[in-house]
Formats: structure tokens, C-alpha cells, sequence
């Protein structure tokens, strides 16, 4: 086997040039890209001030057991140092395996766990039982689109006051079921109902939006696959369980994920139907706000380790989801 060598150089042809150094690889790509990192400089900056700083901050705060009396503060002319100290995992250690851990997290978790199930179950179900109806042709689809969309268009905490008066013990519900002679419930003081008006006041301000998702995948599948299996003699169902169901599986699985992320960290709902007067029905992150914010002292350091759990468990769950996804994909390619 002959080898040509460069007489110049004295390198073999076809060799490859030794890769540069990490510096000279930045350098060159910030000469040949400068534009792209001019436009996103600003977006690097603003996300790291509201993001990345907040984040690293309130981990720290985990770490020590910083509460409302022992912080920083100004009062007046004078001003006092932070007192609190550095504590390291004991935070957690409470939180998770001390003495009240289910009293002050376990029931929360319990309970954010099924909110969310129960929420986004009804989310999707409704939601795709209606995006079906609206997708058939009949006079006047236009005008009910409209008005089905109106509880997601409205601003959140008019529906949750709008609800929360509904609810109240003389309020248009309760009203209406003492009109029929059926038991008007304690919605605003009992722990059940408050957890089921809560769920129902979240499922009407979010099927909406699954709605319109799902409406959107279905109008993307193409009609030819439906006149096809009508032709094979499928019936309905089959139509709807192999033609509909598959061909929403990205949408459906996108709208899903993000349900889930919006309804496990949902604050408003729980917060402006109750306040601070229903600590049964409050979900994990309304319970980190009380922690940090609704209480004296205000302990900082484990509301932000309530935050951070919270940030831990989702990362998690997104980890395994997509890769159920991804897996479910290949089998189904194969």
C-alpha cells in the first residue's frame, strides 16, 4: 500500500489537521457568528436576572434557616444584618422524614397528586368529547366555538371570583339546589367540597384550551383515512380508537405534559377560591406560599425548599414521561 506524503509539509494526504484548543474553537465561532450571539445576549441576560438568579438564590436559601426574624431588613433608619445560618440538608430531612412530614407535605403531595390526575383527566376527556362535536359540520359551529372558548379568554381570577360567589352559602348553586330540594353543600368550608369545587372550577377554566388543541389535531388528519376504514366497513368506535386516537397522539401527548406541569403548580385557583381558610385543600405550591408568606414568622428556607422539591419532582416526571413516549414510538414503528 503506497502512502503519498506532502514533500512541503511532510504530512501524509488525506491526514486530518490536529483540532484546536477550546479557546481558539470560541474564538473562531464568536468571529463567524457574532450576529446570533448579539440577539441573544439580551435574552441570556434577562432570563439569568428572572430564572437562573432566583433559582440559584432560593436553593442557597434551602441550605440555611432563614425565616422573617432573622434576615435582612430595614426598619426605619436602622438597619439589621441577617442572623440566620447555614443548616445544610436538614431542611429537607424535615420536610420529608420529620416528625409532622405528612401533615406539612405528604397530605399536600397526596392530594397535588390526585388534584392533578382528577384535573387533567377531566381536562382531556371534555375537552376531546367537545373539540368531536365541533369538528362535525352544522349550522352555527362558529358561534358555540366562540362561546366555549370565553372560559379560557377571561381573565383567571374573574372566573375564580365569579365561582367563589356562586358557591357561597347564598350563593346562585347552592340556591338552585335548595330550589330542587337537594342539600345545599358547604363549598367554601368543608374539606371535601372545597377539594371538589376546586377541581370543578379547574376543569371549567381549563378544557378550553384542551379543546382547541385537540381540535386543531383533528382537523389535521387527513379525511382519507377515515373514507377508507368507513369503506373497510369499520364501525364508529373502530374509526375513533385507529384513525383519531393515533393520529392525536403528538398533540395529545404535548397538551398532556403540559397540562400536567400547569395543574401540579396551578397557585391561582386554589388561592383566590380559599385564601388561607382551607389548609386541607391547599396544593403543594399554595402551601409553599403560606409557608413563605402567609404566617409569622415566614419562614423562607423551607418554602424554598418546598419550591425546589416541587421544581425535582416535575423534572422527574417529564424525564420518565418522555421517555415512555419516546419507547412507546419505537414499538410502534416496529
Amino acid at each position: 500500500m503506497t502512502v503519498a506524503i506532502d514533500r512541503a509539509t511532510g504530512k501524509r494526504r488525506g491526514d486530518r489537521a490536529p483540532r484546536p484548543g477550546l479557546g481558539r474553537r470560541l474564538k473562531q465561532s464568536y468571529h463567524k457568528h457574532w450576529y446570533a450571539y448579539a440577539m441573544i445576549t439580551p435574552v441570556v441576560i434577562v432570563l439569568g436576572a428572572l430564572v437562573v438568579y432566583p433559582l440559584v438564590y432560593g436553593f442557597y436559601l434551602t441550605l440555611t434557616d432563614a425565616n422573617s426574624l432573622n434576615t435582612a431588613r430595614t426598619i426605619g433608619v436602622n438597619h439589621i444584618d441577617a442572623t440566620y445560618q447555614f443548616v445544610g440538608l436538614d431542611n429537607y430531612k424535615d420536610i420529608l422524614f420529620g416528625e409532622t412530614a405528612y401533615d406539612r407535605f405528604w397530605s399536600h403531595f397526596l392530594w397535588t397528586i390526585a388534584w392533578t390526575v382528577l384535573c387533567v383527566g377531566m381536562h382531556y376527556t371534555f375537552g376531546l368529547g367537545l373539540a368531536l362535536l365541533l369538528n362535525q359540520k352544522f349550522r352555527g359551529r362558529t358561534f358555540y366555538r366562540m362561546i366555549l372558548v370565553l372560559p379560557w379568554a377571561v381573565p383567571t381570577f374573574v372566573t375564580v371570583f365569579g365561582w367563589r360567589f356562586m358557591l357561597a352559602d347564598s350563593g346562585v348553586v347552592n340556591a338552585a339546589l335548595d330550589w330542587l330540594g337537594l342539600p345545599a353543600p358547604a363549598w367554601l368550608e368543608d374539606t371535601f367540597w372545597q377539594r371538589f369545587a376546586a377541581i370543578m372550577v379547574n376543569t371549567w377554566c381549563g378544557v378550553p384550551f384542551m379543546m382547541l388543541s385537540l381540535l386543531g389535531g383533528l382537523q389535521a388528519i387527513d379525511t382519507s383515512l377515515y373514507e377508507a376504514a368507513e369503506m373497510d366497513g369499520a364501525t364508529a368506535w373502530q374509526r375513533f380508537r385507529y384513525v383519531t386516537l393515533p393520529g392525536l397522539r403528538s398533540v395529545s401527548s404535548t397538551v398532556v405534559l403540559l397540562g400536567i406541569i400547569w395543574t401540579f403548580n396551578q397557585f391561582a385557583i386554589i388561592f383566590l377560591l380559599f385564601g388561607k381558610t382551607a389548609p386541607d385543600a391547599q396544593i403543594l405550591v399554595t402551601w409553599a406560599y403560606f409557608l413563605g408568606f402567609g404566617q409569622q414568622p415566614r419562614d423562607f428556607a423551607q418554602s424554598a425548599a418546598y419550591g425546589i422539591l416541587l421544581l425535582a419532582i416535575l423534572i422527574v416526571f417529564t424525564s420518565f414521561y418522555r421517555r415512555w413516549l419516546n419507547r412507546n414510538d419505537q414499538q410502534l414503528a416496529i
